[in-house]
């Protein structure tokens, strides 16, 4: 959500970090002088599929009973799972109950792969992140607790510091925007132990102070277009993912037309 393709479409942190593992060398080298290929020089590899089962918020429940065992029957190399802060985030929540799920679909897809990689989330600086808190380093703790039982990765997202910064969030404090996609696939890819190309943790500059009334106009355009509308969802049963498909439900090859 929120890194906007001109086409109106979305790309994402997914998007952007399978372009780089697609990513081989091409006549000149790999680009990134190692000669090992981990570069993003040079065209897809015409072997290399990738999908994306994700659907916007989606709920523990929903990403087991719908995705998990498609992506299990896949057998891939690679799977990332990010799973259960939809669910912290409703005003009420088993936690306990999450986490169980969540371990079910560990279970599943960890033996089926060839690494699985799970994702301690960010938080965005602000006052709802105080009120969930809580909630969010318990899943997180279970998280950790996941990887030691199971030997698969976890990308610390949560204690990046930069990731944080309201600046790197689009205006519906959901999200990331542009800008923390790309460095949420950096850190992914570093996790990988792909070469770095940026620090992804690397801090922003001191934001430019702002008028009392504009940081209130914003506050109400947020409560106007974003608020409201989730609170509606919440009290309601809905979900803005509701009828939504993934946009790659089967494993493809990453065409030069989808390369970000």
């Amino acid at each position: 959500m929120s890194d906007l393709l001109p086409d109106g479409g979305y790309r994402g942190w997914a998007d952007l970090l399978a372009a780089r593992l697609a990513a081989r060398p091409d006549a000149g080298g790999d680009g990134d002088g190692d000669g090992d290929g981990d570069g993003e020089n040079g065209e897809p590899d015409p072997d290399f599929r990738y999908a994306n089962l994700a659907v916007r918020g989606k709920l523990i429940g929903q990403i087991a009973a719908e995705q998990v065992d498609a992506a299990a029957a896949m057998n891939a190399d690679l799977v990332t799972l990010v799973g259960g802060l939809n669910d912290v985030l409703r005003p009420r929540c088993d936690v306990a109950r999450v986490c169980a799920v969540l371990e079910e679909c560990v279970g599943k897809l960890a033996p089926s792969c060839g690494r699985l990689v799970l994702m301690r989330s960010p938080g965005r600086n602000g006052p709802a992140l105080e009120r969930y808190r809580s909630r969010m380093e318990q899943l997180f703790g279970f998280i950790d607790e996941l990887a030691e039982r199971h030997g698969v990765v976890v990308v610390d997202l949560y204690t990046g510091g930069a990731l944080a910064d309201p600046r790197l969030w689009a205006e519906d404090r959901l999200h990331l925007n542009a800008e923390g996609h790309r460095r949420v696939a950096e850190a992914v890819s570093q996790r990988l132990g792909r070469p770095a190309l940026s620090d992804w943790r690397a801090p922003l500059p001191p934001p430019e102070p702002e008028p009392w009334t504009a940081r209130r106009l914003a506050d109400l355009h947020f409560a106007r277009q974003h608020l409201v509308p989730w609170i509606g969802r919440r009290l309601t049963g809905r979900s803005s993912g509701d009828g939504r498909a993934p946009k790659r439900p089967e494993l493809t090859s990453l065409a030069c037309e989808d390369t970000p």
